[in-house]
Order: C-alpha cells, then structure tokens, then sequence
C-alpha cells in the first residue's frame, strides 16, 4: 500500500486497491475490494458506502494488507475471506473444496420448483463438495432426507463443519460415484443430484489462474466426461423411485452428448439453460 496516503479512509481504499487489482488482472476488482474491506471491518458490504469519510486504524490496516497480497496473486476472494453464500446458506470453503457457483445455485432453485415442500422425499447430492447443494436443501425443505458423498476425505470433514454452522442434518459417508456399489445403503432414492467434474484437462488453459492455480483439481477435471455421466445415469436409473428424478449440472460444450446418454425407453431428460442462456442443466424423471 502507497506511503503516499497520509491517511487511510474506506474510500480511499477502495479507489487505490481497485486500481491494484486491475494492474494485476483480476477479475471484478472493485468486487475484490470491497468484500475484504467489508470482512476487516466485519460489515456489510454495502455498508462501506455510508462510511467512505471512516479512518482505517493501524491494526485494520495490519489486518488487511496480507489478504490485498494473496488477492493479487489471484488467491479466490471466497478463500481469502473463508466463506461464500449460497442460496440461504454460509458455506465456509478452503484449497479442500471448489467454490460454490452461482450456476449450481440455479440447479437447486430448478431442484425445488419441481417438488413442493410438503413432500417427503430422499435425495442424494453426488461428490458433494463443501456440502453446499445438500445442505441448502434440508434449509429449504427440513422434512427431507438428505445425504452427500465424496471421494476426498478432506471435503467432507468440511462438509460436515457447513452442515453443523447452518444447524441443519446431513449425512456425509466416503465413496466414489464412479464405484456404484460403495455409495449408499439407504436407496432407493427420489432425488439425485450431482454436479461432478465435467472440464477436460485439455481446457485448463482457458481457465483464469484463480481457479487454475488454487481450486482442487479433482473437484474440476475429468478426462472421460462421457464415463462419468453414463455411470451416474445408469446408478440413478437403478436406485431412484418410481417416477424419481435426477438433477445434473454439465458442461455447456456436453449437454447434447450427455443429453444422448439418456434411454429414451426409461427416461424422460430435458436440458435447462442457466442465466446465460448456455445449457448447463439435464433434469431427467424416470418413466
């Protein structure tokens, strides 16, 4: 930070470090800025804005200068600061999980138009993550069943944290979607809902370096997309309910491959597009 300022104020802050941030490249600078000056003065965000004249004091400065530095080095905003939003929900996230996209919270609002509330139901989220998809479920809908899995042991003891601040019940269990037989004993299923990883190693380079460099590689790349698909397709038609239904978040380059992997003898399988109008979403009940 420039020795030029005599004294630090919210704006004076946020106008220097959205100018840092855009020399380094990164993404939504002002965004940046704000959401750490925000969580050092443990405020809203939009309450910077009725405190632009506020000093910031020596320790506040202490505190906020090494987080402005890993910002720089394209470190991801929610790592930095500990934490996203999703849905109703405070997700804690860390190098063990991929961070929460607005995308998979669109998959869970198309989730719950589809089943009304006073509807038990049993539902499942494959390679759950930070828990983030279950857990904003049993929020909305309490009187579900819900679980998760994963393949990373690590993922889930930060699954089981998320579940425990959000005082919500999730059962978190250790397996792999792609060994069918080691995910669960409690079938059959009405719901299941996965958003796996569906990026080709071949396309890492497209990525930006906050999500290349920091986000864990299992959680993001699979080189046999079709695989994974076919495999969670084929466990869903074995273990869902009459008439049950399977959520999938896709790639939007797949969605007519992964569309083709479905039988249209057994399932009925749509695509959804997100708010960019890419499809990125297949909701598909069984027949």
């Amino acid at each position: 930070m420039s020795s030029k300022v005599e004294e630090w104020t919210v704006l004076s802050m946020l106008e220097w470090a959205t100018d840092f941030f855009k020399e380094k490249d990164i993404p939504d600078p002002r965004h940046s800025i704000e959401w750490l000056l925000a969580d050092t003065l443990d405020i809203k965000r939009l309450d910077l804005y009725l405190k632009y004249d506020r000093p910031l004091s020596p320790q506040e400065l202490n505190t906020l200068r090494p987080m402005v530095k890993r910002r720089a080095k394209h470190e991801p905003l929610q790592y930095i600061i500990g934490f996203t939003d999703f849905m109703h929900a405070k997700i804690s996230v860390d190098k063990r999980v991929l961070i929460p996209r607005l995308e998979t919270e669109q998959l869970v609002e198309i989730l719950l138009d589809n089943h009304e509330e006073d509807e038990p139901k049993n539902v499942i989220d494959l390679g759950t993550g930070s828990g983030c998809i279950p857990i904003a479920l049993k929020m909305e809908r309490p009187q579900w069943t819900v679980s998760g899995i994963d393949i990373s042991e690590d993922a889930l003891e930060l699954a089981r944290e998320n579940a425990k601040q959000n005082e919500v019940t999730v059962s978190f269990t250790k397996a792999d979607i792609l060994s069918s037989e080691s995910i669960s004993d409690k079938q059959p299923f009405d719901i299941i809902v996965s958003n796996p990883p569906y990026i080709t190693p071949g396309e890492e380079e497209l990525l930006e370096p906050q999500v290349k460099e920091y986000e864990p590689h299992e959680a993001l790349f699979f080189d046999k997309i079709d695989h994974m698909y076919g495999t969670i397709i084929d466990y869903a038609a074995k273990n869902l309910t009459k008439h049950g239904a399977l959520y999938l978040e896709l790639h939007e380059s797949y969605a007519d491959k992964i569309q083709g992997l479905f039988d249209d003898a057994i399932w009925d399988a749509t695509i959804h597009h997100d708010y960019d109008k890419k499809p990125r979403f297949i909701v598909a009940f069984l027949k």
